[in-house]
């Protein structure tokens, strides 16, 4: 998990030859069905697909990673409960860089390999600085509990059914 640039992709795509996982990439499958546009309402349902295609393929004993950002708690308590609920052990890397080099990496992303990428200005890199929760040492060591739903959902499968729809409305 992490913001745009701090080097997610680059670690999922060693590990998944290190470990011949799956790697789910949210990013690759929206550029590929929307080229320069990148709908957030799409995203979701993107992501939510991919979240399904990961937990299947736990159930056949694969080692899945989502490559995504999951900025926050609640997304990453979800899949951590629904990887418990299908007996899979979980692995969270959380990346994080100053502002500065954050800016350098997207740069040189755009420069060199835009068709994978989006512009994104410094403007949205600090909203969405402001917007990550940013794990805790228990989160991703997995020594603190999961915990509850948000309230108003009874099961953290109920929650991520409403964070990731199945379509776009």
């Amino acid at each position: 998990m992490g913001l745009p640039g701090t080097g997610k992709t680059t670690a999922a795509r060693r590990i998944e030859l290190e470990r011949g996982a799956l790697r789910l990439t949210k990013d690759e499958w929206v550029k590929a069905l929307f080229g320069p546009e990148n709908p957030e309402s799409a995203g979701d349902v993107i992501e939510g697909r991919l979240i399904q295609i990961g937990l299947r393929a736990l159930e056949l004993g694969n080692t899945v990673i989502i490559d995504f950002g999951l900025w926050g708690r609640d997304e990453r308590s979800a899949l951590r409960q629904a990887a418990t609920d299908r007996d899979a052990s979980v692995q969270m890397l959380y990346f994080e860089l100053t502002p500065a080099e954050q800016r350098r990496r997207l740069d040189q992303r755009q420069t060199e390999a835009p068709h994978t990428t989006w512009p994104m200005s410094d403007e949205e890199l600090a909203e969405w600085a402001a917007w990550i929760e940013v794990p805790t040492q228990g989160e991703l060591d997995g020594s603190e509990p999961i915990g509850g739903p948000p309230a108003g959902f009874a099961t953290w499968d109920e929650w991520r059914g409403h964070r990731w729809p199945p379509s776009v409305c």
